[in-house]
């Protein structure tokens, strides 16, 4: 009876060690972090552009675009659309007609992805995002600056500036290396 009732205590102690391990419900959670964060101190404005093909079905990966610091400030404040945000990722859909645009060729379909939650600074970019085509949009990749640095002093450059990861549905992570451009 003696090693039933030690049995009995010991498991009583367990249970309680048990919920104060888990705050015990007395403890309140930490508030979830921001779901947009901008702390770059540099204009990381541009359009970022895969070095080799990363595709998703019919999708082709064709880059991610940052905004410069107003347009955070702008989606910061609630100033949003439909449209645009300072982050946001674009696919072409592959079996879609080409079109003429000032630019060249280019297929006729495309999907941009607007985030869910984002964080920018000196170091990296990470994105959150969903649309009803492809589903969660992931990406997460890291800045070298000084590779930036060259590309825009030469107004776009070849060289790989971010390096990351890309995950779309339910599809396997991609590794991508995206050069800098400036855009139009």
């Amino acid at each position: 009876m003696r090693k039933l009732s030690l049995l009995a205590l010991a498991g009583l102690t367990a249970l309680t060690l048990a919920s104060c391990d888990n705050g015990g419900g007395s403890r309140t959670a930490a508030p979830p972090p921001p779901a947009f964060t901008h702390t770059a101190s540099g204009d990381l404005s541009g359009y970022y552009m895969p070095m080799d093909p990363a595709r998703v079905g019919k999708w082709s990966f064709d880059h991610v675009f940052v905004g410069q610091a107003a347009e955070f400030e702008s989606w910061k404040a609630g100033q949003r659309s439909g449209t645009f945000a300072p982050v946001m990722l674009q696919f072409d859909d592959t079996s879609s007609p080409m079109v003429q645009t000032e630019l060249g060729e280019a297929h006729s379909v495309t999907v941009r992805v607007l985030p869910t939650s984002y964080s920018v600074n000196d170091a990296e970019i990470r994105f959150e995002g969903r649309s009803p085509e492809l589903g969660v949009v992931m990406f997460s990749g890291r800045l070298d600056q000084g590779a930036l640095a060259t590309a825009r002093r030469n107004l776009g450059d070849e060289g790989v500036v971010l390096t990351g990861s890309l995950k779309v549905g339910d599809n396997a992570a991609q590794a991508v290396r995206l050069r800098w451009w400036m855009g139009d």
